[in-house]
Parts: structure tokens; sequence; C-alpha cells
């Protein structure tokens, strides 16, 4: 039961906040409540020691002190950083947070990259009828939490967590 809670709650919650970004231009801050609560609820559960558990926290607080220059400095969304803080709970400080943060980068350059083109053929896009989002061809933002969620799904197999809860089964 644990195990499926882990196989389901990490990525249901990164596709909804990427469609969320993708349709509204914002994350829900429940989304990123459930991803952190049901965190601190289930590492017990799957027998992760407490010190582990403190380095995830840890991973968590990391997370946290780039995101704040980042959202400071105008850089980033609210919404994007407490997701992106949240899911950092889930890998733990270990290779698969620099995985993680690593493919949310790349994934958000091309990402970016890919709805400047957008926006820069919007009267093309428009004329021929393509069903884009107009989040998408309008918006002076970037909807990054796609970005976060495509990172999270690539990352997640390598994820401690995940890890886990897979032993669990065997």
């Amino acid at each position: 039961m644990i195990a499926a809670a882990v196989f389901v709650i990490f990525p249901l919650c990164l596709a909804i906040a990427a469609f969320s970004d993708l349709f509204t231009m914002t994350i829900p801050n429940r989304v990123s409540l459930i991803l952190a609560i049901s965190f601190l609820i289930i590492a017990p559960l799957t027998g992760m020691a407490i010190p582990v558990i403190g380095m995830h926290l840890a991973a968590g607080l990391a997370v946290f002190c780039g995101c704040f220059a980042l959202f400071a400095s105008n850089v980033m969304g609210g919404g994007d950083a407490k997701l992106l803080i949240a899911a950092a709970l889930w890998f733990g400080f270990n290779q698969s947070l620099i995985l993680f943060i690593g493919c949310v980068g790349v994934i958000g350059g091309l990402l970016t990259f890919a709805i400047l083109m957008i926006r820069s053929q919007s009267n093309t896009i428009l004329a021929i009828g393509l069903p884009v989002p107009g989040s998408i061809l309008f918006a002076k933002k970037i909807p990054y939490g796609i970005a976060i969620a495509i990172g999270g799904f690539m990352a997640f197999p390598h994820s401690p967590m995940l890890i886990n809860a897979l032993e669990t089964l065997k």
C-alpha cells in the first residue's frame, strides 16, 4: 500500500502542476503542499531512517535557498519555486537531486526556446488554426511547471523513495 502511494502521488502531483501551469500559468499551492506533506507521512512508513529523512529535508532547504534567490531576483515564479522545493524532498541530498535539477534546467531551456519560437510565429499559428493554449501564445511568462514535471519524471526512477518502494515489492 505504501509503495503504491509512492508510485502515484509524486507523478500525479507533477502532472497536475504541469497541466495547470500550461493552461492557467499558475501552479496550485495545494499541489506543492500535498507533495511535501505526503513525503513527511510516507517516508517514515517506508522504513526510511530519521537521518535519511533529515537529508531529504536538507535537500529541500538547499533548493529553497536557491529558489528564494531566483524568486527575489524575479527570475522564477512563486509556484514554480514551491513545486521545485516540494519535489526536491522526494529526491534527497544525493545524485538523484543533481539529476533532477539538471533535467529541469535542460528541459526548461528547451521549453523556453520552443515557446519563444511559437510566440514569434503566433500570427501564422493563429491563421492556421493550430490548437495552442493562449497562455503559451500571449503570456509574458514561461510555464516552468512543465519543465519541473518532465525533469521529475526523468529523475524519479533514480530517487531513493522509488528505489526503496520497488525493493519492498520483492
